[in-house]
Parts: C-alpha cells; sequence; structure tokens
C-alpha cells in the first residue's frame, strides 16, 4: 500500500530491532514467563496470602470430610447400651459432615472472590501496558505487522494470565496440597503401603500425563498458528472490501479462507484424537490404583484391622484425589498453552523501540513560534535504498516553504522524519534551536498538525473524529473547525448531524469529505506547525479553492511545509522546494523558478496544458 503518495518510500521490515518478524519462545520461556508474571501480582501481597490461607482452609476441611464418613460409618456398625446413642452420635456426625462441605465450598469461593482483583488488575496492567508500548513503537514496525494475528496474540495473551492463575492457584496448588495431606493420614494410620501405592499411582499417572500432552501440544501450536492465519486472512479481506469487489475476487478471497480453515480443522481432529488417548490412559492408571488399595483396604477389613470405616474413608479419599487429576491433562496442557500465549505477549513488550526518547529528555520549546531546520539530513528506510541525501532547508516561524516532485522522491518521508517516526542517520532537524531528538517524542507531536493525503479515520462518529484533534474540545469548538473546512453544511445535512458514523476507516465518507474531516482535526489542533501533505488532493476544483484560501487563513503566522504536485497549490509559498530521487535540485519562490527555466518550469508548463486540455 501507497503511504502518503511516496511509493518508493514506503518501508518494509529488515531484520533489525522493531521489525514484527515472530522470535521463536526460548527453552526457559515458561520460568521467565512466570518471574515476568510475578511482579503484576505481588502488587496484591496480601489478595495473595489471604487467598493461600483460604485455599489451604478449604483443602483441610475437604480431608476431613472422609474421616468423619468413617466415624458416621463405624457409628453405625454396632449397637450401643444407650438407645439414645443411635440417634445423637450420627445426627452430630451428619451435622459435621455437612458443616465441613459447607466450609469447603465457602473457603473456595472466598479464596475467588478475595483473590479476582489480583487476577483481573494483573491482567488489567499487562494489557495497558503492552497497548501503550504497541503505541510506543516506531512506524517501521506497524507497517510490517499483521493486525489480525497480532491481535490474536494479545487476546490469547489476556486471556492466559486468567487461565495461568486459576488453573495454577485454584486446582494444581489446592491438589498438591490434598495430597500431601491425605498421603500423610495414610501413611501414619495405616501402613506406609497405602501411601506407596497411591504415591506410585500418582507418579505414574503424572508421568504419563505430562508426556502424552507434550506430544500433543504441536497440535494445539498447529491450531493456533492456522487460527491466527485464518484470523489475519479474514480481517486482511475485510479491511480491503473494495478492493476484492473492484476486481470480482470474492470466491478467491473465500477458498483462501476455507484453505486455511481445512488446515485448522486436520490439526482439530489430531488434537482430539490425541486428547481421547490420553483420557484412556489415565482412566487405566485411576482404576488399577483403586483396585489395589481397595483390595488392600478389604483384605485389612477381614483379617480385623481395619473397620468398615476405614474402607469407606480410603474409598473416599481416593475418589476426592483422582477426579482433580482426571483434569490434569487439561490443566497442564491449559498452563503451558497459557505460558506460551502469555510469553508471546511479553516478547510483545520486549520488542525494542527504534524510536525511544533520551533519558530525561526535556519538553520541546515552541512558545514563542517555531523556526524548523533541516540540517544535511541523510535517511535510508533500509542500507541498500537510500532516500534523502543531505538535504537542508529552513521554514522561519511563520513562513511557508513547499516541496514539489515526482512521486517517490522522498517528499512526504520529510514529513515522517519531523514526527520522529523514524529518526535520521546522518544529519539533524531542529526546531527553534533544539534537535528534535534531545527532546520528548509527545511535545514534538503536539506542536505539529497534520492533513496527509490518505486520511484514515477511526469507525466513530464525525465529531469524534473531528474532536480527536484536541480531545476536550466542545462542541461548539468542533463545529467552528467544520465550518472553517467547508465540511459543516454537509454533516447537518445528513440525519445524524455531527453523530453521524465515518464506518471503517471512513469508508462511508468520501474521498474528500475524508479530507475536510482531517482539515477540521487539525485545524482544531492549533499546533504552531502545520504539514499540508496533499491536503487537497481529493477535493474538486470549486471546493480546493475555497479550502485553499482556508488553509492559507490556518496557517498565518504559523510555520508551515506544504507537499504537493499540483503546483497551482503553491505559488504563494515563501519558497519552494523541488525535490528529485532525495535531493533537492531547485529551490526559490515561484517567480524565480519559472524564470530559472528547469524543472520546475517543465512542471508547470505540463500542468497548465493539462489543465486547459481538461477545460
Amino acid at each position: 500500500m501507497r503511504h502518503h503518495g511516496e511509493s518508493s518510500s514506503a518501508p518494509t521490515a529488515p531484520a533489525t530491532p522493531g521489525t514484527a518478524v515472530a522470535q521463536p519462545p526460548q527453552k526457559d520461556s515458561d520460568g521467565r514467563t512466570l518471574k515476568r508474571l510475578l511482579p503484576y501480582l505481588l502488587a496484591y501481597k496480601w489478595r495473595v496470602a489471604a487467598a493461600l490461607m483460604f485455599m489451604v482452609g478449604a483443602k483441610l476441611a475437604n480431608v476431613s470430610v472422609p474421616i468423619l464418613l468413617k466415624n458416621l460409618v463405624d457409628a453405625m456398625s454396632f449397637k450401643p447400651s444407650d438407645p439414645a446413642q443411635v440417634l445423637v452420635v450420627p445426627v452430630a456426625l451428619l451435622v459435621g459432615y455437612g458443616a465441613l462441605r459447607l466450609m469447603t465450598s465457602a473457603f473456595t469461593e472466598l479464596r475467588e472472590l478475595v483473590f479476582a482483583k489480583a487476577t483481573q488488575g494483573a491482567a488489567r496492567s499487562i494489557a495497558l501496558e503492552t497497548f501503550q508500548h504497541l503505541h510506543a513503537l516506531s512506524l517501521r514496525f506497524h507497517l510490517a505487522r499483521q493486525t489480525g494475528g497480532m491481535t490474536r496474540d494479545i487476546e490469547r495473551g489476556v486471556r492466559g494470565i486468567e487461565s495461568l492463575i486459576s488453573y495454577s492457584l485454584y486446582s494444581i496448588v489446592p491438589t498438591l496440597i490434598e495430597v500431601a495431606l491425605v498421603l500423610s493420614i495414610l501413611a501414619v494410620k495405616f501402613d506406609a503401603w497405602f501411601a506407596w501405592i497411591t504415591l506410585a499411582a500418582l507418579g505414574f499417572y503424572i508421568f504419563f500425563t505430562v508426556q502424552v500432552t507434550e506430544w500433543r501440544t504441536h497440535f494445539r501450536k498447529q491450531a493456533n498458528e492456522f487460527d491466527s492465519a485464518a484470523h489475519t486472512k479474514a480481517i486482511d479481506s475485510l479491511l480491503n472490501y473494495e478492493t476484492v469487489k473492484y476486481f470480482g475476487n470474492e470466491a478467491y478471497e473465500a477458498n483462501r479462507y476455507d484453505e486455511s480453515l481445512e488446515r485448522l480443522r486436520k490439526a482439530r481432529l489430531k488434537s482430539q484424537t490425541s486428547l481421547s488417548l490420553l483420557n484412556t490412559g489415565q482412566q487405566l492408571i485411576i482404576a488399577a490404583a483403586l483396585v489395589a488399595m481397595l483390595w488392600r483396604a478389604t483384605q485389612g477389613v477381614v483379617d480385623g484391622r481395619m473397620t468398615l470405616g476405614d474402607l469407606v474413608m480410603i474409598n473416599a479419599f481416593m475418589i476426592q484425589l483422582y477426579i482433580p487429576l482426571n483434569f490434569l491433562g487439561v490443566l497442564y496442557r491449559e498452563i503451558k498453552q497459557s505460558l506460551t500465549d502469555l510469553d508471546k505477549m511479553f516478547v510483545l513488550m520486549d520488542r525494542e523501540r527504534e524510536v525511544a526518547d533520551v533519558p530525561h529528555a526535556p519538553d520541546l520549546n515552541c512558545q514563542a513560534g517555531a523556526h524548523l531546520k533541516f540540517e544535511n539530513v541523510s535517511f535510508a528506510y533500509e542500507a541498500d535504498r537510500p532516500i534523502l541525501h543531505n538535504i537542508s532547508f529552513e521554514i522561519p516561524s511563520g513562513k511557508t516553504v513547499a516541496v514539489v516532485g515526482p512521486s517517490g522522491s522522498g517528499k512526504s518521508t520529510l514529513a515522517r522524519l519531523m514526527f520522529r517516526f523514524y529518526d535520521v542517520q546522518q544529519g539533524r532537524i531542529s526546531i527553534n534551536g533544539q534537535d528534535i531528538r534531545q527532546v520528548t517524542q509527545h511535545s514534538v507531536r503536539k506542536s505539529l498538525g497534520i492533513v496527509p493525503q490518505d486520511t484514515v479515520l477511526f469507525n466513530d462518529t464525525v465529531a469524534y473524529n473531528i474532536g480527536y484533534g484536541r480531545t476536550g474540545a466542545t462542541q461548539e469548538e468542533i463545529e467552528t473547525a467544520a465550518k472553517a473546512a467547508r465540511i459543516h453544511d454537509f454533516i447537518v445535512s445528513t440525519p445524524k448531524g455531527y453523530a453521524t458514523s465515518v464506518g471503517e476507516r471512513g469508508l462511508k465518507l468520501s474521498g474528500g469529505e475524508k479530507q475536510r474531516v482531517a482539515i477540521a482535526r487539525t485545524l482544531l489542533k492549533n499546533p504552531p506547525i502545520l504539514v499540508f501533505d496533499e491536503a487537497t488532493s481529493a477535493l474538486d476544483s470549486a471546493n480546493e479553492r475555497a479550502i485553499q484560501a482556508e488553509l492559507a487563513s490556518a496557517a498565518q503566522n504559523k510555520t508551515t511545509l506544504v507537499i504537493a504536485h499540483r503546483l497551482s497549490t503553491v505559488v504563494d509559498a515563501h519558497e519552494i522546494l523541488v525535490m528529485e530521487a532525495g535531493h533537492i535540485i531547485e529551490r526559490g519562490n515561484h517567480a524565480q523558478l519559472l524564470q530559472l527555466g528547469g524543472r520546475y518550469a517543465q512542471m508547470w508548463s505540463l500542468q497548465q496544458n493539462s489543465e486547459a486540455d481538461a477545460g
């Protein structure tokens, strides 16, 4: 896609920091990811501590349930001498049984309630930090990114935080606590064989689950990759809806999308097949362990070493242990996937900023006007493709300088460098003598206003898009700017007026309407430096002349850079620079350049003849 009319200067992503090339996860990425996540959770220390206390309380209550059940069964297994005991003892035990069940649920809910703020707070902090970092990355990254895939990674990363905390703190850790308590009770109350059988079964179960899940992981990764690819194709196709329609390629786009969906289907089928194998193996291990435990417990009851209540207690312990273990494969897979998804987001957050403020950078001072100066500026998007060669010019405060030349000469690159979308490789750009690399980017961009050739709007109302030039502007100020841009009458003629939605990227508006919204937005911002990059290229002649007068009025007492193809729009500039292949080949005012009889004079003659032929 062309950007700002500079076909040869649209940057591609070289293999340097700041590109959108995905980095492969490192082997220690799981540990690194957990280490990165920990500080976000430690911001809620007391909630973490309280959640752990409630979790331990829930498991103590849960482990006490089989013990109470044993006592209840034993109490019912003999005939007491006191008839009242037949009623009192079981009722007391039943009440206690119900209370323990209630305590287990209550502690579990309290744990989740207390820790929910920490989970959501960490997710919010990381998502916001990622969003801010993406805005801090250079234009090079954003021109090379795949929006659909990147947004999918961010969505998965945020979900991964909640899943990781939920599965680890709410499932894995409680299960480990319960296993430790049960093994201790079995080893102390009965012979060690009960503990060893349980421990061996758990060890084999975990080993089998981890190994099979690791084998299954690449199917899940494949499915995620195909899912991202399908999502990217769908988003890209929908964003370019008009282009698809222009060339009648709906069927082609549907086939491309279907190919991605077919790959996704096959990967998910493999994942489901391997899941069935995992579940079958897990149930076999659990069944074998239960048979061994109950056989030994039954033998103990027959030999008189154990009571019927002991048999019931052991069975209850095993059921309580193996119910959560049934989901161990899912838990392990989800935790691994959450770590992978979170790591992708952290990798995105770690991407180096190609353009960054120097430490303790001051703000740009533009209170007394703005004197813009390019000094021997050379720049290349890629090392082997230089765009600007030793460019030098200046725009005194309150003056207007125009830059003209063929497409690809580097005109729009000047504006990108002024906004610090990139930093120059040689020379410097200064405003009021301050190198813009030595001051904050925010203050530089606050001092600049641009009307670009290709205007992209937010999918919101007309009022929102104009008001974006100065957030917090009143409706009256928005309407004043719209009137100056000659779009107010059009807006009020629509059924919803300023509440009219402009659609995705402003597609509901014509090119001229979008450009006038961009002009209004910049007029509302009212910065000391203005950049008009083909600001009236999408307008008809009548509106162009009217808005040209408004732009000239808006540029009064402001430092203005005008980038233009149509020479009739720059005849009043204080100085005109003629660029070709990244060099300034001529400079002077309109009259001087015509008298010189060079490249500018040829361009002027060609355009005048074209307009005469068109008339």
